[in-house]
């Protein structure tokens, strides 16, 4: 059964998020998890993401949305900085690999400040190939 589709096109920050992504080196977009993710082949950078939580006394954990938010992957040297900022949260099932998430909603979003954690996270996944190219430019 395939996942359902968690975003609109029209969602806050996507169409910036977009141009962002596809701006970096072989580059493509796809749809994971019901979600716009961005890829070099190896996903750098997720649209929308959730937290799980435990619930007291209830027999399953519940997840709380973050619909207008990015996912990340972030160096170990930021993550504790980036964790101590309230835009930023440990998302469900990628957070143990080693990515962040940044809520949009929170306060007015920095797309320089976003862009810088694109290219950080990029950095992480992209083949050394594509990496080159990125800083030849």
């Amino acid at each position: 059964m395939p996942h359902p589709i968690m975003f609109r096109e029209d969602d806050m920050g996507l169409a910036e998020v977009r141009d962002i992504a596809l701006g970096f080196p072989a580059t493509f977009e796809k749809i994971s998890w019901g979600r716009p993710v961005f890829c070099a082949p190896k996903m750098f950078v997720m649209y929308g993401g959730s937290v799980k939580r435990s619930v007291e006394g209830a027999a399953k954990n519940e997840y709380v949305p973050h619909p207008h938010s990015i996912l990340v992957k972030v160096d170990d040297s930021d993550r504790r900085a980036l964790e101590q900022d309230n835009r930023f949260f440990y998302p469900a099932y990628m957070g143990p690999f080693g990515w962040l998430g940044m809520d949009f909603t929170v306060q007015a979003v920095d797309w320089d400040e976003v862009t810088e954690l694109i290219d950080s996270s990029f950095r992480l996944v992209a083949p050394k190939k594509s990496v080159k190219q990125l800083d030849e430019r």
